[in-house]
């Protein structure tokens, strides 16, 4: 996990996220590229971590 990012809780096997906002208010954001819940619809950069925190938010 990147330095500094802390989440609520760990992927869990079965997770699904439709949107980032929904992964995000169960505390599972960012997800790495392999852990469960991971989508490339999810990672706008396509860097390998879905719905990370950006500027502004």
């Amino acid at each position: 996990m990147a330095a500094g990012i802390m989440r609520e809780r760990a992927p869990q096997d079965g997770d699904y996220w439709r949107r980032c906002d929904d992964a995000r208010a169960a505390g599972t954001a960012p997800i790495y590229r392999g852990e469960p819940g991971y989508r490339e619809r999810l990672d706008a950069d396509y860097d390998g971590i879905a719905c990370e925190p950006y500027r502004g938010r």
